[in-house]
């Protein structure tokens, strides 16, 4: 197989806290370069320079939205930047998400919209790009994986089961699982691993910080996950050989209740 360079893409990083940017950070240290899409141009450019200030490869591809027309355009300059006589894409990450909490009958028609092209319409555009990147891909042999490369979606505790306040945001989640089921199913005879990863519990996040006040629990962990410990799965399915892949794995602290 000819030399080249592994790539992870990235979708979602938020504010460069979170679990997109330490699944860019764990993934550079294995050797990728790193391409970065996200709507945020503030904070992906931030997370742009602080891997460059560690000698990573890495480019930040911002968008308007997570709908087809922006991720594949957002492919195309990744396809630009990273050729494919130097390049190979093995990894992606669909880690975009829009959070509603809100009583059934306070949901609105933006609340849905908005549900809707981040987790229905930008999962099928983001697979769609990355497996037919992948069918062009020679298997990789290497330590006998047998893959082409690895799909991973990240769900929510919203995955598998609704609650009184999430009705849209699951609705959302549900279908990202139901899309991740199937690639699974039907390109894995073309050795692509598609891989569902259902996060039960509260990530610790600059975000999560703001929004629930630092609520105690954040710093036990015991009680919240780290991104670095989300990100450290993500790269153990990258390295799973054809044998013994992962469709779904749940991730969730020590101490939460289940």
């Amino acid at each position: 197989m000819p030399s080249f360079k592994p790539l992870l893409v990235v979708a979602g990083v938020g504010k460069g806290g979170g679990t997109g940017a330490a699944t860019a950070r764990a993934f550079a240290k294995e050797g990728y370069s790193i391409a970065l899409i996200a709507r945020g141009a503030d904070s992906l450019k931030s997370l742009e320079d602080e891997l460059r200030a560690s000698g990573v490869e890495a480019t930040a591809f911002p968008v308007t939205s997570y709908e087809h027309v922006s991720l594949r355009s957002a492919f195309q300059a990744i396809r630009n930047r990273y050729p494919a006589q130097q390049y190979s894409l093995r990894a992606a990450l669909y880690n975009a998400s829009h959070w509603v909490r809100k009583p059934f009958l306070e949901i609105t028609p933006e609340d849905i919209q908005a549900i809707t092209e981040t987790s229905i319409n930008g999962g099928f555009a983001f697979a769609k790009e990355v497996i037919s990147e992948y069918k062009n891909n020679e298997i990789d042999n290497t330590d006998g994986l047998g893959k082409r490369g690895v799909l991973i979606f990240t769900g929510a505790t919203a995955s598998v089961r609704g609650n009184t306040t999430t009705s849209a945001f699951a609705a959302g989640k549900f279908a990202l699982r139901a899309l991740s089921q199937s690639l699974a199913k039907e390109f894995g005879k073309d050795n692509i691993h598609v891989s569902h990863a259902i996060v039960d519990g509260a990530i610790v996040t600059p975000q999560g910080r703001e929004q629930f006040n630092n609520p105690p629990i954040y710093d036990s962990q015991d009680q919240s996950l780290t991104p670095e410990g989300i990100s450290a799965a993500y790269v153990y399915l990258a390295k799973q050989p054809r044998s013994a892949w992962t469709w779904e794995l749940d991730l969730r602290p020590a101490h939460e209740k289940w």
